[in-house]
Formats: structure tokens, sequence, C-alpha cells
């Protein structure tokens, strides 16, 4: 498993940003009233699989190469414009204006839905290099749309109407989303999260199809598919979610049902979720806002921040009752992470997962137990 090596431009950043490790983004001063700043993400991956099928994909690859320009004016007005050059497709793409003393919003254009712990959750802080399998199945990412919040501290609900993905030829189906999360157990260090999802979406022409890669990112195969629902009408989730944090540990869990309507055929029924637990031994506790917890960072830590975690999610697209075999998958993900100052991320992680999936004759059944590790390098500003 080989890194490949930085391009001059990514190396001078580092360069730039080892200068200045207190600066979280680059300040670009103020434009008509607006504060302007520049952000970005870039990771890279590098895996060494073991599996028992078949070669899984590319081993070392970009991950993400995110670029983001935002503006922020004092009467509560912001926008946000961005864009990742590795899968070539846009990010946040919306203005939004706060109000009632900031504690509601309303945003127009393309955001993450409400629809889920750790969707929401930030990239350059995610628990384990790839997101469980039921969050990447379920969930509605990036969409373009309407969306309304309120934040209360101890609670808040958020709803949107939502379309297409800006980007062409990626995600299509409108619907809606909402999500309302409750922290009754709120203080220093110490938090408890109990929150609520419910989406709705219509299928696009060519129908619904569910599918979901072994818990690693870069392989080329996605080992549990239900194949296209032609006659899909549309989907419908449901999500639970529960978290705990007490001083440094934090204990996460979310489970996903989702039903796809049919026209011709019987509905489909889908589930999965997944529990996490994560430590971080320097003592550090997360930071917890608008229903999703926040890690600290290293700041000024001479060692850093560290993190030890595990987590075992499990995703079920199969349902006997409307003949689709769509397959079962287990996962066990052991990780450590290490933040150091306001930009680095170093991440490994070990995956073994256990898929089985009847694919029909002349195959019959795969039951495919892949593993791997699974390194990251991370660069954010």
């Amino acid at each position: 498993m080989s890194i490949p090596r930085p391009s001059a431009p990514i190396a001078a950043l580092a360069v730039l940003l080892a200068a200045s490790p207190q600066a979280r983004a680059i300040d670009l001063g103020e434009v008509g009233g607006f504060e302007l700043s520049f952000e970005g993400l870039f990771q890279v991956d590098g895996y060494r699989y073991r599996d028992d099928w078949s070669h899984l994909g590319d081993d070392t690859d970009v991950r993400r190469s995110e670029l983001v320009l935002k503006g922020a004016h004092a009467s509560g007005f912001d926008w946000v414009v961005g864009y990742d050059s590795k899968s070539e497709k846009w990010l946040d793409v919306n203005a939004r204006i706060r109000f009632d003393g900031r504690s509601q919003h309303l945003r127009v254009g393309q955001f993450k839905q409400p629809t889920g712990l750790e969707e929401l959750s930030s990239s350059t802080t995610n628990d384990f290099i790839a997101k469980a399998a039921a969050t990447n199945t379920f969930a509605v990412s990036r969409r373009l749309g309407v969306g309304w919040g309120i934040d209360q501290g101890d609670w808040s609900v958020s709803a949107s109407w939502f379309d297409r993905e800006l980007t062409r030829n990626e995600a299509e189906g409108d619907g809606f989303a909402a999500r309302g999360t409750w922290a009754p157990l709120r203080g220093e260090g110490r938090v408890l999260h109990l929150g609520l999802s419910a989406s709705r979406r219509d299928a696009p022409d060519d129908g619904i199809r569910l599918r979901a890669r072994p818990n690693m990112d870069l392989a080329g195969i996605r080992l549990l598919d239900t194949g296209a629902i032609a006659d899909a009408r549309r989907a419908t989730t449901v999500g639970a979610e529960a978290m705990w944090i007490q001083g440094p540990v934090k204990v996460q869990a979310e489970w996903f049902e989702s039903t796809v309507e049919r026209r011709d055929s019987r509905d489909f029924d889908g589930s999965g979720g997944y529990a996490s637990v994560v430590w971080q031994p320097g003592g550090q506790t997360w930071d917890y806002r608008e229903g999703v917890p926040r890690t600290p960072g290293a700041g000024g830590e001479p060692a850093g921040l560290w993190q030890l975690g595990v987590r075992y999610d499990r995703l079920d697209l199969d349902d006997p009752g409307a003949g689709i075999a769509g397959g079962t998958m287990d996962v066990w993900t052991a990780g450590v992470n290490w933040y150091h100052g306001e930009h680095l991320k170093l991440a490994l992680n070990y995956v073994e997962a256990d898929t089985a999936r009847d694919t029909g004759p002349p195959t019959g059944w795969l039951d495919v137990d892949p593993s791997s590790i699974q390194a990251r390098v991370q660069l954010a500003w």
C-alpha cells in the first residue's frame, strides 16, 4: 500500500498551514459587508485488502479534494459555495438567513438533508474512515431544496423540501425530510441525545436501486444490491438515533427502516443501523450544538488529540416476500485517529465484513467475507 506523492500546490499549502497552525480557515477579509473565508479538505486513502471472492478495486486514491468559499454578514445572512474536484460534483451551495436571535434559520440551495446523526456530522471529523453502510444506503445527502430549522440548545427541529442534486446525472427524485432532537441531559462533558428523522422521496423514471460497499469507500464492487426496482413509486425512511457523551467517551447508535412502494408488486422493506463507542484517552470531550457532536480538535495539545473507537453495523436488503434478494451484511470496524494542530488528521481502521446474498442461478449464494486495513491522511483548513 503506497501513498502517492503530493503535488507541488498541496505540498506548498501544507507548509503554509504548518506556519499558522491555529488558523482553522483562511481569512480573506471583508467584501461588501461579508467576512469571506476559504476552507478546504484533502484526503488520501490507502487500503490493503484480504478478500475471498475478487479484487475489490483501487488500493490507493484521493478520497476528497474539496474547496469551499464562505461569506458571513453581521446581520445573520451567510452563504457557501463548495466543490469537490475529485468526484467533480458540487457540495454545499446555498444561502441562509438566521433570525429570532439566530435560533432559527431559512436555507435555500443545496445542503445536507436532515436525515441522520452520522450523515449530518462533518466529513473532517468522522469517527471512522467510512460511514456505516446503513447511513450511506438510507440517508438523503445533499440535494437542492428549501429548509427551515430551529435550535434551542436542548432541542432542535428541522425540515426541508428537496429535489435532485445540483450536479447533473447524480441523485434524483423530489421529496421532503424532517428531524427532531432532544437532549434531556446536557452539561459540560455530559450529553444524552435522542432523535428521530423521516424522509420521503419519489422514484426517478429509472426506479430505485439500493446497494452498498463493504464499508470500503474505494472498493469498486458493491456486495449488496437490490438491482433496479423499476416499478418503484417512492421510498419512505424513518430513523431513530441516540448518543451518550460522558467526558472522553461517546456512545452513538442509529437505526433505519425503509420501505419502497411499488406499482405492480409487493412493497420492499429494508433496514440497517450501527452502534459505536469512541474514547479520547487524553481526556478531551465533545462539543454539542444543533443536534450534532463536534470534535474539539487538537488545538494546543502537544500530543495532539487521540481517538480509539469500535463500531458494529448491519444492513439488510433481503425481502423474500417482495421477491428481492439484495443481501445482508454485518461489519466490525476498529479504528484510531490522531489530530495534530488544526489541520492534520491521520486515521487507521481495520474492517471485517460478513456478507451473504442469493444471486440466483447459476451462481447461487455468495457468502463473501472481505476485510481490509485502511489508512487516511487528511489535510483540512
